[in-house]
């Protein structure tokens, strides 16, 4: 799906989507990523939802910002509260929601000027 244009393109804004993919400013990405409005994004070495660890959490927590978007993949599946729990300590948000959620979701928070990460898992097919 190609989204339509809006005034935020001095950031990273979504510009489409597909399964199995992401286009990020008209470059396409077909990997796990985090996304930052201000800065470009990062490739993540996450397969698969379910080998998510504290360590793929760390990352994003890194970042600093103020709510994470996780897409999940194709469905929409919840992270464990164990794995957020130095998220939550910090007072950071965490949604999860299927991909396409997820990028439609962070474009807007973006637009509104929240410093939202969005992170992204590619299942590996």
């Amino acid at each position: 799906m190609k989204l339509h244009s809006t005034h935020t393109q001095q950031y990273q804004t979504i510009t489409g989507y597909e399964t199995d993919s992401v286009e990020i400013n008209a470059i396409l990405f077909k990997h796990s990523l985090i996304v930052l409005p201000e800065t470009k994004p990062a490739a993540w070495p996450v397969q698969q939802f379910e080998q998510l660890t504290a360590e793929h959490i760390a990352q994003i927590e890194a970042t600093a910002p103020d709510v994470v978007i996780l897409g999940t993949g194709n469905r929409q599946k919840f992270i464990h509260p164990k794995l957020t729990a130095a998220l939550a300590a910090r007072r950071i948000g965490v949604e999860c929601m299927d991909n396409k959620a997820a990028c439609r979701t962070y474009n807007i928070l973006m637009a509104e000027g929240r410093k939202v990460a969005l992170a992204l898992i590619m299942d590996a097919a």
